[in-house]
């Protein structure tokens, strides 16, 4: 029924502030900063200054799952947030829902985001919320992202200085830092995304609805469960027809993903691969769109779509 291929990624890096801006018709050649190692002093020094905390744990790559059970007893005892990265250029703090707040730790994230990370570019902090006691630790879906404005202008810039609606289900008003997105609804599991894209393509029209739906990463592809990736899969299959119904003869659906997550690799981060491309309208006929050189030909697509000149990377597929 659709249209089909697959996408390079070029931008420096592979997290998902990249591959969104790069979707959105950004190529990004300077890449983020990454700290395997941890955080140098100086800059864990200026985060105790600026929030107030009198202390920290971890400061270490590692898995969010892994970190919390290792140290969230510590964490209560102690009161000190606990920071962490991974491969990706990231700053996540850790903290229990109901021992330090959730308010709190969304206080903190915002100024590392904003005064203790001033002048540095790393991609995004991560609020990492969890709840439960020792032994027994789990993350809830109150994390939040606090990322970068893009070095230039993207799809959701162009569209919403050309006075198009911005439709922002999901994290991916987090990953464009909020500019460009005019409405947002947040969701916190992929059905419920899936259900609130259908819902959003039926209320707005002559818009660009942008969903990202994280569980396929989040609880799968990062915790290496094969199994668990490919009921997920199963699961958005069995749901996609909501979203077709809600389609009308006009609209163009594409599907595709930001990043790779290979959840049978020896990594549990993220990986450069091709991400596969499905383009669907009801007035089309399905071709064979071949192996795009970036992602930046979905963003190129969509300004087509809405015929509006620009300066976007990428090439168009639309005419094919």
């Amino acid at each position: 029924m659709g249209s089909f291929g697959k996408m390079a990624e070029v931008s420096a890096g592979k997290d998902s502030t990249t591959g969104h801006w790069e979707i959105a018709g950004l190529i990004i050649k300077k890449d983020f900063e990454y700290y395997p190692d941890g955080f140098p002093q100086e800059m864990m020094e200026k985060f105790m200054e600026l929030t107030g905390m009198k202390g920290y744990l971890g400061n270490k790559a590692a898995s969010g799952t892994e970190i919390i059970k290792e140290l969230g007893e510590e964490h209560i005892r102690t009161g000190f947030p606990i920071v962490y990265t991974s491969a990706d250029s990231v700053f996540q703090i850790a903290a229990h829902e109901q021992y330090f707040g959730l308010e709190k730790l969304y206080e903190v994230c915002d100024i590392t985001r904003n005064k203790v990370l001033a002048g540095h570019n790393i991609g995004r902090v991560i609020a990492r919320p969890f709840i439960g006691e020792p032994g027994n630790f789990t993350r809830t879906t109150n994390r939040h992202d606090y990322s970068l404005d893009a070095p230039g202008e993207t799809l959701v810039d162009l569209l919403f200085r050309n006075g198009i609606n911005t439709v922002s289900v999901g994290k991916v008003d987090d990953l464009f830092n909020g500019r460009g997105i005019n409405i947002k609804y947040k969701t916190k599991s992929n059905l419920e995304g899936i259900a609130r894209t259908a819902d959003v393509i039926r209320k707005y029209k002559s818009s660009l609805i942008f969903t990202n739906l994280l569980d396929f990463d989040v609880y799968y592809g990062h915790r290496n469960d094969p199994a668990g990736f490919a009921n997920a899969l199963r699961e958005f299959d069995e749901n996609l027809p909501a979203i077709l119904d809600a389609l009308d003869e006009t609209d163009v659906l594409v599907i595709t993903a930001d990043h790779g997550n290979d959840p049978t690799s020896n990594s549990s981060d993220h990986s450069r691969e091709y991400v596969p491309l499905i383009v669907y309208s009801k007035q089309a006929e399905s071709a064979d769109l071949g192996v795009r050189a970036t992602f930046a030909d979905i963003g190129k697509s969509a300004a087509d779509f809405f015929d509006i000149e620009n300066s976007l990377d990428g090439t168009s597929f639309l005419g094919r």
